[in-house]
């Protein structure tokens, strides 16, 4: 191991893992990571719970308890994914003290199919955070059209937020808007805003997937020079963006009533092309105050030979819209290609909780005890 974590960590990145299952709770691997390699937060959705339950017989006994009691199969999984999300929060607990609330967290999502719809979306934050009863608990809303207003409404409410699937600089800036209307809601309200937290999850690794794919069908040499350029090129305007909205007036009145700053996170960091560096997404987006959650090969890489040499986002706007006006001369549309990664993203998550919801009914049948 190399200290590039500390590195990492000391440059003002937030170390988090974008990984939970019972297993990595009860054989103490969790808090070995938060004592080894500086992790100080966990990330959850929807396929890693499916791929949790799934595995192995981590959750047998509790599975057993349910189906004695005949409870549904969505009721099952709430009790599941909540009971995993508090025992890793509690784990979590003295680095969410040591930080003064900044770190620590472990976000649990609302139930996918609810993308799409502002009010379920609403009642599903407030059941989550009551369900799982942590002060350091992060609930998942999607920046969809209509998980904006839900973001505001539950921001309101005093619920912190960790708003997942950001893909375009416009939705990024309307979360961002979302969120500080939110604070004035709580504001107003007469809410402690420095109790208040959230981060918001840009994706990173996706956008090069679906921008190189385009680039190599075009595949003259011109394009074949782009690869890899976007999703990083997009990762740095977005912090661009984050500098502009928390250095505004809006944000000064906010700042002054004590409310945090909305971190800027960067999500799917695991590089999908085996062409490039499997520690690029963290070593290319070093910026102060920002959050990496790493899937725990990402993690492991980075640690064993991550490149951090300070910070590599700010010097870069002028070449990062350079790089994102290239492609688009080339035909690509950017409108286009993170429309289409938003819906693809929801669909995956759906397609996820719907396997959830398969295997979890089949466990329940597996071990429901006979009558008597």
């Amino acid at each position: 191991m190399t200290d590039a974590l500390k590195r990492l960590s000391d440059e003002g990145v937030a170390i988090w893992l974008d990984d939970l299952s019972r297993q990595r709770i009860t054989s103490g691997n969790l808090a070995e990571l938060i004592d080894q390699q500086h992790v100080v937060g966990v990330t959850t959705n929807p396929s890693i719970f499916q791929k949790a339950i799934s595995d192995g017989h981590g959750y047998d006994q509790q599975v057993a308890d349910l189906a004695a009691r005949k409870v549904t199969v969505e009721e099952a999984i709430r009790m599941i994914t909540t009971a995993d999300v508090r025992d890793a929060a509690d784990i979590l607990r003295p680095v969410f003290d040591a930080t003064g609330g900044q770190d620590g967290r472990v976000s649990i999502e609302v139930d996918p199919r609810l993308a799409h719809h502002t009010t379920p979306t609403i009642a599903e934050a407030k059941q989550l955070a009551w369900l799982v009863d942590r002060p350091n608990t992060l609930i998942k809303i999607p920046a969809t059209k209509a998980g904006l207003p839900a973001i505001t409404e539950v921001i309101g409410l005093g619920i912190s937020v960790n708003v997942t699937l950001i893909f375009s600089l416009e939705r990024y800036r309307e979360v961002m808007d979302a969120y500080l209307a939110g604070l004035e809601k709580a504001k107003a309200a007469g809410l402690d805003l420095s109790l208040i937290r959230s981060v918001a999850s840009f994706f990173v690794s996706r956008v090069d997937s679906e921008i190189d794919k385009r680039l190599e069908k075009i595949g003259t040499n011109e394009a074949k020079g782009l690869k890899g350029k976007a999703a990083l090129a997009n990762a740095r305007l977005a912090y661009e963006a984050y500098e502009e909205v928390f250095s505004s007036e809006r944000w000064a009145a906010l700042d002054k009533a004590g409310a945090n700053k909305q971190r800027p996170l960067w999500a799917s960091t695991g590089v999908k092309d085996p062409a490039y560096k499997d520690t690029l997404y963290v070593d290319e987006l070093v910026a102060p105050g920002t959050v990496n959650t790493m899937p725990e090969a990402t993690l492991e890489a980075t640690g064993d030979h991550g490149q951090i040499t300070g910070d590599t986002v700010r010097g870069g706007y002028a070449a990062a819209r350079a790089d994102l006006d290239a492609v688009a001369a080339l035909g690509i549309s950017y409108d286009e290609v993170v429309q289409l990664l938003e819906d693809e993203g929801v669909e995956k998550f759906e397609a996820s909780w719907n396997d959830l919801l398969k295997s979890t009914e089949a466990e329940l049948k597996r071990l429901a005890p006979s009558e008597g």
